[in-house]
């Protein structure tokens, strides 16, 4: 854990992303990085809560327990949420949303628990943007068909086209960038904190991490998945 997987609160504290250990592939070196690790984290404890709410839900009662009560609140507020962005297109995506959505929420608070985010990692949010122009350029060609797609590009006028296009080209740019740079700054002040003010850092810096790590990665995480609620459904209805 000496490379930055869990962070300590002296003053040699790093947040950089590090190699863990490399492996030879078709002849070139592949890394593996805090960041994957950390995402290895994530996902073995977004597993472990689906596994245990699986097996909870097997066997669900009328009055229901705690941990039921707790995973019927989060898909009732999911499905809420997507609901009133997206309206009769939400079946269709509600599963692609939430997870989404519980995926970079978990990746934004690991800060709480010592982890590296793996959303402060810019290989981990772009690919994210980019998943999200594949599903709205995908259902604008599904819906709208090439005519329509081509008509879209022309609106107002077709001297507008080279416009249109980096305006669409810079979906997965703009959405990747906002999360990234958000958490990222979190974690760079969190580590100003610690190493400028490391004899002096001691329960204080909790408030801070409420708010960069909980709050702001919240407040992230609603951001993204409307802005890919609001992209798609508008591509849908044209």
């Amino acid at each position: 854990m000496g490379h930055g997987i869990l962070l300590s609160g002296g003053a040699d504290i790093d947040f950089m992303i590090h190699g863990v250990f490399s492996y030879k592939l078709f002849g070139q070196t592949v890394w593996i990085t805090t960041t994957h690790i950390c995402i290895l984290i994530v996902l073995l404890v977004l597993m472990a809560f689906g596994i245990a709410v699986r097996r909870t839900m097997k066997h669900a009662t009328e009055v229901p327990g705690t941990f039921q009560n707790i995973a019927e609140l989060i898909v009732e507020k999911l499905d809420g949420m997507i609901h009133a962005s997206m309206g009769r297109n939400a079946v269709k995506f509600a599963n692609y949303i939430g997870t989404v959505f519980i995926f970079i929420l978990i990746s934004n608070i690991s800060g709480l628990f010592g982890l590296r985010p793996p959303t402060a990692d810019y290989g981990v949010t772009f690919p994210l943007g980019v998943m999200t122009f594949t599903l709205i350029f995908y259902n604008k060609l599904k819906y709208q068909k090439v005519s329509g797609f081509i008509k879209g590009l022309c609106d107002p006028w077709p001297i507008w086209a080279p416009i249109n296009i980096i305006g669409d080209i810079a979906v997965p740019i703009s959405l990747s960038l906002r999360l990234f740079a958000n958490v990222l700054s979190g974690t760079v002040m969190m580590a100003l904190i610690y190493g400028l003010l490391s004899k002096i850092a001691i329960i204080w810096p909790a408030a801070l991490h409420v708010y960069f790590d909980l709050f702001s990665g919240a407040i992230q995480t609603y951001v993204f998945c409307m802005l890919t609620m609001t992209y798609v459904n508008d591509a849908i209805e044209g």
